[in-house]
């Protein structure tokens, strides 16, 4: 059974910084392209970024973020720098076959964690 299980979110001012884990289980984790995605309130699911061969960023949060992954850990990590308002919303792992190719659309990702919210006050 695949698990994604994501940490790391909670309040921070804006200009601070977070950083999101994403513990992987069940699954070869080196096989998969693993991304992150965004839901804020009343609005649709937005790719943030992603690592496959290389990283990947959204353009609401290029210059602004840094993915990467731990594959002894079997762990994705996502670090915000320069937080904003806007970037309030729940954040989501997600997990696609490596060999499938890169994609910035939700639907094209198999496994999915719960999410953790990320909220920035102005």
């Amino acid at each position: 059974q695949v698990q994604l299980v994501e940490s790391g979110g909670g309040l921070v001012q804006a200009g601070g910084s977070l950083r999101l884990s994403c513990a992987a289980s069940g699954l070869t984790f080196s096989d998969y392209t693993m991304a992150w995605f965004r839901q804020a309130p009343g609005k649709e699911r937005e790719f943030v970024s992603a690592l496959r061969w290389r990283a990947y960023y959204g353009d609401s949060v290029k210059g602004r973020s840094t993915i990467s992954r731990d594959n002894a850990k079997n762990t994705v990590y996502l670090e915000m720098n320069s937080l904003k308002p806007e970037d309030t919303a729940v954040y989501y792992c997600a997990a696609r076959p490596r060999w499938q190719g890169f994609s910035y659309r939700e639907y094209d990702y198999t496994y999915w964690g719960q999410g953790t919210q990320v909220t920035v006050s102005s």
